[in-house]
């Protein structure tokens, strides 16, 4: 579910990181670290929606696998 203030993105995990964390690009080529829930299991390749704080958008957060 997309918070009030949170921005959408779609993008693909290009490098899976230690704790939980992945390298994740951008259609535009932006690229973030972000993370996903516990349960989540993600590598390389894998389509993910990302949701991002307005004024922070190095680092988001998984909230779906596509």
């Amino acid at each position: 579910m997309l918070h009030a203030n949170q921005i959408p993105a779609q993008g693909t995990v290009i490098e899976v990181l230690k704790h939980g964390a992945f390298r994740v690009e951008l259609a535009n080529g932006h690229r973030c670290i972000a993370r996903a829930p516990d349960e989540a299991q993600l590598s390389v390749g894998g389509s993910v929606r990302l949701e991002f704080h307005p004024y922070d958008l190095s680092r988001g957060r998984i909230i779906l696998l596509v």
